[in-house]
């Protein structure tokens, strides 16, 4: 049996907003019986770019990060609706049924992403469905992967060991947004921006994070006169620290 899922790859997003873009164009003002009711002309934005800037100018690092539904396994919007409002399919894609679902606000505040929109006009909760209605029709990925330009989106069978996002998730380098959340999310990530500690950044491969990994290059900068001394000796001390006297 198929179990879709989703690998973003953020070392790979330009920032092109193509996805938000043709999720806008597939179901803004479009309806798909059964699948989901329009999307309002103006918000409900069901697949978002986030900014995440780090640094402060004339060194600052922008990455672009995407987020959707996490389409999860064991996901707080089904606890909140009754009358089978939300569903989740047996190739896991969970579902917002867009007739049972008028009314009940409260499937938009059960997910802790926010990622769950509430079309004031219709009385609605909607959200991706990972364009179902195409997927079922044959079509082999959602319009936001089918139309990213750098590869930044790997969409396909989990349960396939031969596919390429089975293959990502397997590499053990994929992470979740939340883990703490607990929720078996199925849209995973590559090179998440880590929270900045310290220091410089540095635009490069060197992610700039301060934390205890032994390949790890930590560069201290604009040390003054005072301190050279005790900065010589923690750079001799640890192979992973630089310095640089620049400016």
């Amino acid at each position: 049996m198929t179990r879709y899922g989703m690998v973003v790859d953020v070392s790979k997003c330009i920032g092109c907003y193509n996805c938000f873009l043709t999720c806008r164009d597939e179901y803004a003002g479009n309806a798909y019986p059964g699948y989901s009711a329009p999307q309002p002309l103006a918000g409900g934005n069901w697949s978002r770019v986030i900014e995440v800037e780090r640094g402060q100018y004339p060194h600052v690092k922008v990455n672009h990060v995407t987020v959707r539904c996490m389409h999860c396994d064991n996901p707080g919007c089904l606890k909140a609706a009754t009358d089978g409002a939300v569903y989740v399919r047996p190739d896991g894609i969970v579902m917002i049924d867009p007739e049972k679902a008028k009314g009940q606000r409260s499937i938009v505040n059960a997910c802790p992403y926010r990622l769950i929109e509430w079309n004031e006009e219709l009385g609605l909760p909607q959200k991706c469905t990972f364009c179902a209605h195409l997927l079922d029709a044959g079509e082999p990925e959602p319009r936001c992967v089918e139309s990213c330009p750098s590869g930044a989106l790997v969409f396909g069978d989990l349960d396939d060991p031969e596919s390429q996002v089975a293959k990502l998730v397997a590499s053990g380098r994929t992470e979740l947004m939340h883990p703490e959340f607990g929720l078996g999310d199925k849209v995973v990530y590559l090179h998440l921006p880590k929270k900045f500690v310290a220091g410089t950044v540095i635009l490069g491969d060197i992610d700039e994070v301060a934390v205890d990994f032994p390949d790890l290059k930590i560069i201290i900068a604009h040390f003054g006169w005072p301190w050279y001394e005790e900065t010589m000796t923690i750079c001799q001390r640890n192979q992973n620290v630089w310095f640089n006297i620049a400016g």
